[in-house]
């Protein structure tokens, strides 16, 4: 055993006999015919091993023991912190919803007046931002959101008017449409993607525009859908 390691061992001892008052007649042995080095000096083995707090490592223990101890609660300190900015920058981040209309053989529409557009069968709802009953999407926090918007319309037969415009509508102003006019197709679809800077707050949704129609949809193929991208503070 090299004198370093043995140092080393005795130190250990040392600490070991602070807190236990029978330390073996070998080991004292040990201790008390060391003519070597040691970590903190000489030592006194009669006040050593009679009274463990007068171990000459005693204080430097100490110190490691209160610097280790404020160490470890600066670094609890931290890791709070920080997980408080994680969940305040992730608060809201799940936020998604994937809404159909019910299933028609019929017509919704037309209407004297634009009509928002009840998707009331929603397949997905992450945060409870969108109102199923009113077909309304509601921003929970400010931030970038994707919408999406498909509208599917079958007349049965090419002799039949395709007749629809239905809008993306944000805080009451229409920002996106898909619109369809002609006797040519007996079914037609389109979907319009867009992204929305977002309020807290703000409401976007579809609305069918006055004198037009959405017919036979018995598959659910009309869809509003969105989620949010990313969150944006200050606004």
């Amino acid at each position: 055993m090299n004198s370093a390691l043995f140092s080393v061992c005795l130190f250990i001892v040392l600490h070991l006999s602070r807190h236990s008052a029978s330390i073996s007649p070998d080991l004292q042995a040990a201790a008390g015919s060391w003519k070597g080095s040691l970590p903190c000096g000489g030592w006194s083995c009669e006040c050593t091993y009679k009274q463990p707090s007068c171990c000459c490592a005693a204080d430097a223990v100490d110190q490691l023991e209160e610097q280790t101890f404020f160490r470890l609660m600066s670094i609890w300190s931290s890791m709070v912190d920080l997980q408080k900015l994680v969940d305040k920058n992730t608060a809201g981040r799940g936020v998604a919803f994937t809404a159909t209309m019910s299933q028609m053989s019929g017509c919704f529409g037309p209407f004297t007046c634009d009509v928002p557009i009840p998707y009331a069968n929603t397949s997905l709802n992450h945060g409870n931002a969108y109102n199923s009953a009113l077909g309304i999407f509601t921003a929970p926090r400010a931030g970038v959101f994707s919408f999406s918007l498909t509208v599917y319309s079958n007349k049965g037969s090419e002799s039949q008017r395709l007749y629809q415009r239905v809008a993306l509508v944000r805080q009451g102003r229409s920002e996106a449409a898909t619109w369809e006019d002609n006797r040519e197709d007996a079914e037609d679809s389109a979907t319009q993607t867009v992204l929305f800077t977002l309020a807290a707050g703000e409401q976007v949704y579809s609305q069918l525009m006055s004198g037009r129609e959405i017919c036979g949809d018995i598959w659910g193929r009309n869809i509003f859908s969105g989620f949010l991208l990313y969150p944006i503070e200050g606004i």
